[in-house]
């Protein structure tokens, strides 16, 4: 078949611009919600830009591709009712590739201005944008909505609460005890279990279902148990290379103690990665897979599968995104809103992966972003509310209330451009 033949199917080229606009989200997701993934171990000097770049690669990947199932379903049928599009499936179609553009466009602005946005919101607002005011306002599940922008305010809190009472722990247990270098030693391989532990579990119990592996409950408890202790056994040996070397304490009395919890933050950071590409690259493929069922079937199905091609796509785009431009998002995240050290971004990177491996376990699209600024405010907490600079936090919740409507908006004048094209 020729280029012209192909091109001559509107429901061809629908598949194209998918994936065009798909990618082009995925790049924005890498490099403006990636940074977050890794802004903490780059911020408290535990892991170099460059280093952080090649672990999410992996890890990023990884996670969008085996666990990545789950929220991409939400996305895709939650929000919008689509018996609303039965009779007109071509709306739907507009609508998911003009929220697609929508949100990709808004995340390079941001991007290019070093804003932590959340993706999540972006796409979230351009599809109820398209929906709303290019549909009917029926066509949006409204209470699907609520418990989203309910996950928002939840998953914050909650994050910031897990890396209070992990910073708490680590104060008591290592960091005010005769002996901090011997117990970070002691007690390292345990928070190291929880970190293994926590995202096995979830990948085992939400994310290989879409290719294809099933596991028992049983089993899964055992594999997780398993890979926890592994990993735990793995960092033990790493920490017992570091030799204490008095003179390093003399400027900091606990500079050999954070040795150890730089080696425990590759370990929370390749977590946080995972768990990132689990949640957020449901942003990117959601919409993608919605436009791709309805061209291949000519119909809006109830039940449609997920092409392993398309979170693959996603996995690209996302990896493309961080190494072309995630590195200035990250130093917002990482050094502007409080000084982080490797203990303090350990505690808010195992809060904020632990929170969302929990939300991408129950389906809920819910802001990266959010979770880890939530989780690094709770370290800062911690050591009182002087030690955060409240000016970056006002401007971080300023960008994030400017984001949902901004995406509504490009996502209106996209799908009415869209419709007056193809329509």
């Amino acid at each position: 078949m020729d280029f012209a033949t192909f091109f001559a199917n509107d429901m061809n080229i629908y598949i194209v611009l998918a994936a065009i606009f798909g990618i082009f989200m995925a790049w924005g997701i890498g490099a403006n919600d990636v940074a977050n993934a890794m802004a903490t171990s780059v911020g408290s000097q535990a892991i170099t830009i460059k280093q952080a770049i090649i672990l999410a690669a992996i890890f990023e990947f990884s996670g969008a591709y085996l666990a990545g199932g789950e929220v991409t379903k939400t996305i895709r049928k939650g929000i919008v009712d689509q018996n609303t599009f039965i009779d007109k499936p071509e709306l739907l179609i507009w609508g998911m590739l003009a929220s697609l553009l929508a949100a990709g466009t808004w995340l390079l602005i941001a991007s290019r201005k070093g804003w932590p946005v959340s993706t999540t919101h972006s796409i979230v607002g351009a599809v109820i944008g398209f929906a709303a005011v290019g549909v009917s306002p029926d066509a949006v599940h409204w209470s699907k909505v609520t418990g989203i922008v309910l996950s928002w305010v939840v998953t914050p809190l909650m994050a910031g609460a897990i890396a209070f009472a992990i910073f708490t722990s680590i104060q008591k247990l290592i960091m005010n005890t005769d002996d901090p270098f011997k117990n970070a030693i002691k007690y390292g391989p345990i928070y190291l279990f929880m970190v293994g532990f926590i995202i096995v579990l979830v990948t085992i119990k939400k994310g290989l279902k879409h290719i294809g592996l099933d596991i028992s409950e049983q089993s899964g408890l055992l594999i997780a148990v398993t890979i926890g202790i592994l990993i735990a056994l793995f960092g033990s040996y790493l920490i017992r290379q570091i030799k204490f070397k008095t003179k390093d304490d003399k400027k900091f009395s606990y500079t050999n103690v954070e040795k150890i919890f730089a080696i425990l933050m590759i370990f929370t950071a390749s977590a946080m990665a995972f768990a990132h590409g689990s949640n957020d690259v449901a942003n990117a493929v959601g919409p993608m897979a919605a436009v791709i069922s309805i061209a291949q079937s000519g119909a809006v199905a109830a039940k449609s599968s997920l092409p392993s091609w398309v979170l693959l796509v996603g996995g690209v785009g996302i990896i493309v995104g961080l190494a072309t431009f995630g590195y200035k998002v990250m130093m917002t995240v990482g050094k502007s809103i409080t000084e982080l050290t490797p203990s303090r971004g350990f505690s808010a990177e195992l809060a904020a992966a632990s929170t969302v491996v929990l939300a991408s376990y129950t389906g809920a699209p819910i802001s990266t972003t959010q979770t880890l600024v939530g989780a690094v405010l709770g370290v800062g907490i911690a050591r009182g509310i002087a030690a955060i600079d409240l000016r970056v936090v006002g401007n971080i919740f300023m960008s994030w209330a400017i984001t949902l409507p901004a995406g509504a908006i490009l996502s209106i004048l996209f799908f009415y451009t869209l419709k007056g094209i193809f329509a």
